[in-house]
């Protein structure tokens, strides 16, 4: 009986020390990056989908935006192609670009029919459908690389429709220039400008890391909060590199954008987006434009 109580009180615990948080979020935007290993791991997915719902049945009001880059390369190569990148940007002609929208619209409708199961409502789209994405097309130093295009306007509008209707918008990155031809859209890229859209509360990415850290070999140097001062002295200096670069600048352009606060979280840790939320260390790291930012938020809580 002892050890019943103990568990049932260690629960009760932990929604007492969320409750501060769940009221501070409560009817407030918020954007998932959905990509990584969370994507292709059937534990990880029901996590990480489960997570969203509880966002929702507790009053937030979330918004995926799907990757599916490794689905996607994994169907190139069923049709004897082999998949090609310049500065980690897939090079798209019309039969690649013609996979990963069938790809990605296979990887949206079943995150739907994952958030439906638990009793949530749940929209797939993608940019194209009411002209929510629109695009340019992007090279790479003046070098042409397909169908992959940059995001130049987003209309919010569906979006908000959605959430206004109960559901939650399922988004894959996929737009349509003023010519109405089809373009792939880098995930982070559509999240950013999503969120910027919506004046979201939060962007989280999930990723395969664990935040931002000074040294990347050394989890130990997780950096928890970071300020914007902070983000670009740490690119300045040289501590980050890789496929962290372009997503930290991603990070501090939406929040230059209006987005409160962006989240770097590992996805393969189980439930993270709760652990991140509702929670006072949280586990990933957090990004703000600066400190007095941060005591506002604190005097409004």
């Amino acid at each position: 009986m002892d050890e019943y109580m103990e568990q049932i009180t260690m629960k009760a615990n932990t929604l007492i020390e969320a409750l501060p948080y769940i009221r501070q979020f409560n009817n407030k935007m918020v954007v998932v990056k959905y990509g990584g290993s969370a994507m292709v791991d059937e534990e990880l997915q029901q996590s990480v989908i489960k997570d969203v719902a509880l966002l929702k049945l507790i009053g937030m009001k979330p918004i995926i935006v799907h990757g599916g880059g490794k689905e996607i390369s994994k169907w190139i190569g069923k049709v004897g192609k082999e998949p090609k990148f310049i500065e980690g940007l897939r090079v798209t002609d019309d039969e690649t670009m013609e996979i990963a929208e069938m790809v990605l619209n296979r990887v949206n409708k079943h995150l739907v029919q994952m958030v439906e199961k638990l009793g949530v409502k749940a929209v797939g789209i993608s940019g194209k459908d009411g002209a929510t994405l629109r695009v340019d097309k992007k090279t790479v130093h003046g070098q042409d690389i397909g169908y992959v295009g940059t995001i130049k306007h987003v209309n919010p509008s569906l979006i908000e429709s959605l959430i206004d209707d109960d559901f939650i918008p399922i988004i894959a990155p996929i737009g349509l220039d003023d010519a109405y031809q089809t373009y792939n859209i880098n995930a982070d890229d559509a999240a950013c400008a999503v969120a910027e859209a919506l004046g979201a509360e939060k962007l989280v990415f999930l990723t395969d890391i664990d935040g931002v850290c000074t040294d990347p070999e050394d989890k130990d140097t997780l950096i928890s909060l970071l300020t914007l001062e902070k983000a670009h002295s740490l690119i300045e200096e040289g501590y980050i590199g890789g496929g962290m670069l372009p997503k930290l600048n991603n990070c501090i352009d939406a929040v230059k954008n209006g987005v409160n606060r962006v989240h770097i979280l590992d996805g393969r840790k189980a439930h993270c987006l709760l652990l991140e939320f509702f929670t006072n260390r949280g586990i990933g790291t957090a990004i703000i434009k600066d400190e007095g930012w941060l005591d506002n938020e604190q005097d409004n809580e």
